[in-house]
């Protein structure tokens, strides 16, 4: 293919739920920020490495699209809009691929195609790597594996056999295993699972119509995603078509890589003092306490004695206090509020929208404070409340109101007032955040209680 750069599927539409309460299912950890940037721009720079912006395809669903475009604007980029593929329904791996694929086919024909998840630390060195593998990914299915560092019972295993071209036929997939066995695997010289694959347009749709006929069929008959997720199950790319294909090949990767699974996986990312604490976002005072993660917000002390390999993060709504070697149960506390229908195991207290965010401050049946951030020229939908009325005060930029048809504007400590039942509408027109108190009185105060009139971004429904 000479000179031609390969296409790009970044997969995001993770549930958030094995780093609550730093991720929630409505913010997944792929769009945290442990620095300047979230593991999903670290994705999707990777991916400009080797795909001009428009072959990379994003799949995710309806709740984080925002968040995917938000991020990928944040980076100085403008990805269109049709390059965002919603899901209607999770159902795994192997629909989400088979999506992209579709799409990157009706695009561009036959392609080479590069799968990445969304929310990996992985070296940028990692990606000519993978593009040497685009000759093998003619012939092959091609994974790549991950070189261990250690036995590790968090990971699949994958077992190559003989040499062909820059990688090696696959003899056998192992499941995550027993610290026991994990350690067998390794002298073996198996390789971690990572996730990521290079796919040939041709080769994966004739091997989907091999092992999983259904699927393929589903894809091809329909171009509504309603109809062809509701007709296929869930299942992951491996159990689909990898681990029964035997067109398949591993690619060694020697790059530092992380799939972020736990708050122990977390600790080995981050940076660590002499007694091997990993502090973030917060300061510390610790007594004879090692081996510790430590989350929590800027200006807050946290003080641990005699505490060792603990994990504790620490969030406006919720603490988290557990030994790292157990941070893999931390999903069964979401399952636990699931069951309980609390809501903070699907949002934080600060809630990102395609405008901005805001921050529930206080609340109550009858109140709620937030302090309320829109970005430069974006602005709310036209809306009204049945059942409260809201009184909007600014702390920084310039607000243009909008009630009942007529507009004005307020600077840094002017306010204003509206009654229920009344449309309004708020918009920041200049250069800087628009910062808002948002004091919200009445009968109900849910989220729920919005009529939309007009809106930007989708939201009418």
């Amino acid at each position: 293919m000479g000179d031609e750069k390969i296409k790009s599927i970044i997969l995001a539409g993770g549930s958030g739920t094995r780093l609550w309460p730093l991720s929630r299912e409505q913010f997944p950890k792929q769009f945290l920020k442990l620095g300047k940037t979230s593991l999903f721009q670290e994705t999707f720079l990777r991916c400009l490495l080797v795909s001009d912006i428009p072959e990379i395809f994003v799949v995710t669903n309806e709740s984080q699209k925002f968040f995917v475009s938000g991020q990928i604007e944040e980076l100085g980029y403008d990805i269109p809009e049709e390059n965002i593929l919603i899901e209607p329904l999770g159902k795994n791996t192997l629909p989400a691929i088979c999506f992209g694929m579709k799409m990157i086919q009706e695009c561009f024909g036959k392609s080479t195609v590069g799968v990445f998840s969304s929310d990996h630390v992985l070296d940028k060195s990692a990606m000519g790597t993978i593009m040497g593998g685009e000759q093998l990914a003619s012939e092959y299915l091609t994974i790549f594996g991950i070189v261990p560092k250690s036995p590790h019972t968090g990971y699949g295993y994958i077992k190559p056999a003989e040499v062909i071209g820059v990688g090696f036929r696959v003899s056998e997939f192992r499941e995550k295993p027993a610290l026991v066995e994990a350690k067998r695997y390794v002298k073996e010289g198996c390789l971690w699972n990572s996730g990521m694959f290079l796919f040939d347009t041709e080769v994966f749709f004739s091997e989907l119509k091999r092992h999983a006929p259904g699927i393929f069929e589903a894809f091809g008959s329909s171009e509504n995603m309603n109809d062809v997720y509701g007709s296929i199950p869930a299942i992951s790319i491996d159990y689909g078509i990898i681990e029964k294909s035997r067109r398949v090949a591993v690619v060694r990767l020697n790059e530092k890589w992380s799939d972020l699974g736990n708050f122990d996986a977390m600790y080995d990312e981050l940076g660590k003092d002499a007694s091997l604490n990993a502090v973030y976002g917060c300061d510390d005072a610790l007594i004879n306490s090692e081996g510790n993660l430590i989350y929590s917000k800027p200006k807050k002390i946290v003080s641990l004695i005699d505490v060792k390999d603990m994990v504790v993060v620490d969030t406006p709504d919720a603490l988290l206090v557990c030994p790292r070697s157990s941070s893999q149960k931390v999903k069964d506390v979401v399952i636990s509020l699931k069951d309980m229908k609390d809501e903070r195991a699907y949002i934080h207290e600060t809630v990102y929208r395609p405008w901005g965010s805001y921050t529930i401050l206080e609340s109550s049946e009858r109140h709620k404070i937030k302090n309320i951030m829109v970005m430069p020229e974006k602005r709310l939908s036209l809306q009204l409340h049945h059942h409260r009325s809201e009184h909007w005060v600014v702390v920084k930029g310039m607000a243009s109101v909008q009630i009942n048809g007529e507009e004005f504007f307020l600077r840094p400590g002017e306010s204003t007032y509206i009654e229920g039942g009344v449309k309004h509408r708020l918009s920041n027109p200049g250069r800087i955040p628009l910062e808002i108190i948002e004091v919200q009185l009445g009968d109900s105060v849910d989220e729920e209680d919005i009529v939309r009139f007009d809106d930007e971004y989708g939201r009418m429904k």
